[in-house]
């Protein structure tokens, strides 16, 4: 991993119109209803839902994820303790892998926290 987070999550963001545009069947309903639906307050707050998200994507090894899970983990009112602790967790269930992905998410936290 040599690119920043906000490298990561630009990328994303740059690229995602254009699978949308291969895929659009795909892309809307994943992006317009599946991802809302998924991630909006409920039982469990969306808030807990993303620090769930960014730990399954530690533990998967998904870079643009982690990016952008760190970024909505912020937005919906997430502290750098409380995304720090999921990193453990996420430690504990994909072993070492997850863990140099955890050092990914440290450089996302600083990139991407809010600015006091």
């Amino acid at each position: 991993m040599g690119k920043s987070a906000k490298e990561v999550l630009g990328e994303l963001q740059s690229n995602m119109p254009k699978l949308a545009q291969a895929l659009p069947d795909v892309t809307g309903d994943f992006m317009k209803k599946l991802m809302p639906d998924a991630m909006r307050d409920g039982a469990v707050s969306r808030k807990v839902k993303e620090l769930i998200a960014l730990g399954i994507s530690v533990s998967l090894r998904c870079d643009y994820c982690i990016a952008m899970h760190v970024k909505n983990c912020f937005d919906a009112g997430a502290t750098k303790e409380e995304i720090t602790e999921v990193l453990g967790v996420a430690i504990l269930m994909g072993g070492g892998p997850a863990m140099a992905f955890s050092s990914f998410v440290m450089q996302a936290i600083e990139e991407l926290a809010p600015k006091a």
